[in-house]
């Protein structure tokens, strides 16, 4: 199918608006297809031109335009021409649709729990023609009115509030005017817990076997939603228009969340139901506030195309860091933000996929999918950041209030929120914004002895970038200095830097977006001094140093592993702990540490663990992340087989089968769980997460043979759905030797692009991701890879998946090459 062009995008919203769209669904035909019918009232700017409707449907029974018939038969490529349009214009289409299996369209899932199956919309991006007929483009928004047939015992919920008219029948109230890809239906016999807010209706809903769960973590969902709510409402000074908000946590749901105006819909892993450490309800928290960020930055003022993505995601991700460092418990959620967002951003950054931040080339739809990234998401925040300091926090929130109200219910672009904001603000920003949102790279800062600060930008993407930032000394845990500067230019002096100090931080409040390079008496002082700095954003700018710097290749992996295994069994922040702990066990030991040494380190790794676990606090956030990591990389046999029967179980851990599946896997990968073993496991978890947690740990075995099912069954079962190739892919690369390995890089780039054929983008790029070889850290690797990103039948995200997974391991061998 052939993806809209933004020139296409264009031609066509100058020639047409959309009025209305008027949608019947039923949902009552069985788990294959449903029924769709859209009535669409538009526009025409220019009577007698010719437009055209996007439709992906199974069949098409019936087509009329102004009250004429269409040949169904005339749609190509999913798109129906409609010819010699009039003023005002009535399209109805009626056409059988079929549920999707890869988290795209309308995706229907079945419980393992109960048997009970659950549907909900997930139109992103370019979607929605497999649900209704539409012009898909964000830029024409229209108020939409559903009716949905589903079974009896069905409850519907959607964009406008629900009301059921007849038994299995609901209507949804009209709405706003919405764009196409944030439209949603979620059907089926969900649960709920509702409340109230400042006039607001509040509903939260999930999957029947998660009601427990449900009801257990809605009190503390209900009371971050409410805190946001008043915070946005005091930023913007505009109110929430949508109504109703319900948040809706669905199964095997491709993103995080999605914003759907007045029905956000959430991936349903959040209602954790086992222990739970406080960075997991932080994140929660600010997905929660990232969504309803978005019904300012996305809904009620979309992007007029892709190619200013960063309107919504840059935004909603700044201002849910903002609300819930100042509006809810999570005071310290920067710390999370540093040590997990900005890595992701920082890697975005590496990759020969690099970006802008605003202006991204998007010439298409699709190719638009492959800038939801740590660019978009956490760059574009850090750049937000950096323009408060610019033109200070009250103009800047005047600026937003008045992109807002000028643009409400219509589409914005970079140039109208910068004149908004220079109008605030008073002065010009456009060498500010060439600087820091037009152009691509993330600028390295050092602080030398003798207090020279100095900021050197990428060559292949030069740009003077002024840095507002300040720098800090420490010594046996104390901060012995702090200063505050601008730094504008290659090298600058900096007053009052103490060159006795123990360790020198550039950037120690976090608050620029750049890399840090510590002096050579820093790095070497941080096996010491590091656990005992008290500034937990001081610790995340450190252990962000050592990561990038491995990722680098400027650090020595065994000097970083020598910090980690001196200094994480004594942090105390369980973000920093949880995030710097899957930076070693996931890519720097598998990846980064020669392979002959591989097996000490993961006990090293294994050790710490075991450290940090003895010396917590029973119960305690530390205890639980220390008792995971434990649990992920310990070789003890006699441990796995006590805490798999039940015995001796960290406290708090008693009977939570999350655990236990990261123990079985554990003992999968090695080899202490033959099938027998896993199926006896999962017949005691009979619910979704017990099932893809068993696949993982089949994929996990590492026979010769336990591989090759693996690898057939994601390559080549076309039932499956885009959780079930994760949860194999996950597992396939976890365990084996190099030897049983290595045939299949080969057969990654082969096998994998093929799955277009029968998964979507979306699902797909996520796969060739986890699919990756990346054990296999060889230059045939690389040579293997780049092969198939030259290949024209290799679809474009998972050619940009391909090439990003394989700078990483350019960067795993260009640091053996030069530490080994």
């Amino acid at each position: 199918m052939p993806s809209l062009t933004r020139d296409e995008a264009r031609q066509r919203a100058q020639l047409i608006s959309v009025n209305r769209m008027e949608v019947d669904l039923d949902l009552d035909r069985g788990s294959e297809n449903f029924g769709s019918t859209t009535r669409i009232s538009f526009s025409c700017s220019t009577p007698g031109e010719a437009t055209f409707l996007d439709v992906r449907s199974v069949s098409t029974e019936s087509v009329t335009l102004n009250g004429a018939e269409i040949a169904p038969d005339t749609i190509v490529d999913g798109r129906l021409p409609l010819a010699d349009l009039a003023a005002d214009n009535t399209v109805e289409v009626v056409a059988t649709m079929a549920f999707s299996r890869d988290g795209q369209g309308l995706h229907r899932s079945t419980d393992p729990a109960d048997g009970e199956d659950y549907v909900y919309g997930h139109l992103f991006l370019d979607a929605a023609p497999t649900v209704f007929a539409c012009f898909d483009q964000p830029d024409l928004k229209a108020p939409y009115a559903f009716t949905v047939r589903v079974p009896r015992d069905w409850v519907v919920l959607g964009n406008g509030r629900a009301t059921q008219s007849s038994p299995g029948t609901w209507e949804l109230s009209e709405t706003l005017p919405l764009a196409t890809y944030f439209v949603t239906v979620c059907a089926g016999p969900y649960v709920s817990v509702r409340d109230e807010h400042d006039g607001i209706p509040l509903g939260i809903h999930a999957r029947r076997s998660l009601q427990r769960e449900l009801e257990h973590h809605a009190p503390q969902m209900f009371e971050v939603t409410k805190q946001s709510f008043d915070h946005y409402h005091r930023t913007f000074d505009v109110r929430y228009p949508f109504g109703d908000y319900d948040q809706v946590f669905v199964p095997e749901f491709n993103a995080g969340a999605m914003e759907n105006p007045g029905c956000v819909t959430f991936r349903d892993t959040m209602l954790y139901r086992g222990a739970v450490a406080r960075e997991q309800i932080l994140q929660r928290s600010n997905t929660i506030a990232h969504e309803m960020a978005h019904m300012w930055f996305g809904d009620l003022v979309t992007m007029r195309w892709w190619d200013d993505l960063w309107l919504n995601e840059s935004f909603a991700e700044f201002m849910a860091y903002t609300a819930t460092s100042r509006a809810t418990e999570f005071t310290d959620s920067w710390v999370e933000f540093g040590i997990s967002r900005k890595q992701w951003g920082y890697a975005a950054e590496r990759a020969p996929s690099t970006h802008p931040v605003a202006g991204s080339p998007a010439p298409d739809a699709r190719s638009a999918l492959s800038n939801f990234d740590g660019i978009s998401y956490a760059k574009g925040a850090s750049v937000l950041r950096q323009l408060v300091t610019h033109v200070g926090e009250e103009a800047f929130n005047a600026g937003v209030t008045a992109y807002l109200r000028s643009h409400e219910h219509g589409n914005g672009e970079l140039s109208e929120f910068l004149a908004a904001m220079e109008q605030t603000h008073g002065s010009p920003l456009d060498a500010w914004s060439a600087a820091w949102l037009e152009t691509a790279g993330v600028d390295v800062i050092a602080l030398d002895r003798d207090g020279t600060m100095t900021r050197t930008s990428p060559a292949d993407h030069p740009a003077d970038r002024p840095h507002s930032l300040d720098v800090a000394g420490f010594t046996d845990g104390n901060e012995v200095f702090r200063a505050a500067l601008t730094l504008d230019e290659a090298e600058v002096a900096v007053d009052g830097v103490d060159p006795a100090a123990a360790v020198l931080l550039p950037n120690a409040a976090d608050l620029t977006w750049a890399m840090v390079d510590l002096d050579e008496a820093s790095l070497a002082a941080l096996p010491s001094e590091l656990a005992r700095i008290q500034d937990p954003i001081a610790r995340s700018v450190l252990w962000g140093a050592v990561l990038t710097g491995v990722f680098r290749g400027t650090v020595d992996p065994g000097v970083a592993l020598d910090t980690f295994t001196a200094v994480w069994p004594h942090e105390r922040n369980d973000a920093l702990m949880t995030r710097v702990a899957l930076a070693f066990t996931d890519r720097i030991v598998p990846q980064f540490v020669p392979s002959e040494l591989v097996d000490a380190a993961k006990g090293r790794v294994a050790g710490a663990a075991l450290m940090s676990f003895q010396g917590a606090e029973p119960g305690s956030d530390q205890a639980l992340v220390a008792a995971r990591v434990l649990a992920a990389t310990t070789s003890d046999e006699d441990r796995l087989g006590a805490w798999v029967e039940g015995r001796s179980l960290p406290t708090g851990l008693e009977g939570d089968s999350d655990f236990r599946w990261v123990v079985v896997r554990t003992m999968a990968r090695l080899g202490l769980a033959d099938e027998s073993f896993i199926a006896a496991v999962a017949a005691e978890d009979t619910t979704l997460s017990g099932h893809l947690a068993a696949l993982g740990a089949r994929a996990a075995r590492p026979g010769a043979a336990e591989k090759e099912w693996a690898w057939s069954q994601i390559t080549q079962n076309r039932q499956l759905s885009n959780y079930e190739l994760n949860a194999l892919a996950t597992g396939f690369w976890s365990s084996g030797t190099l030897e049983d390995l290595r045939p299949y890089a080969a057969r990654y780039v082969t096998d994998i692009p093929r799955l277009a054929q029968w998964v979507g983008a979306d699902a797909l790029d996520r796969v060739a991701a986890l699919a990756f070889p990346a054990p296999v850290v060889e230059s045939e690797t690389v040579d293997l890879v780049r092969e198939a990103i030259a290949r024209p039948d290799v679809p474009a995200g998972v050619r940009r998946s391909m090439a990003d997974e394989l700078s990483k391991l350019e960067e795993a061998l260009t640091s053996r090459a030069r530490w080994s």
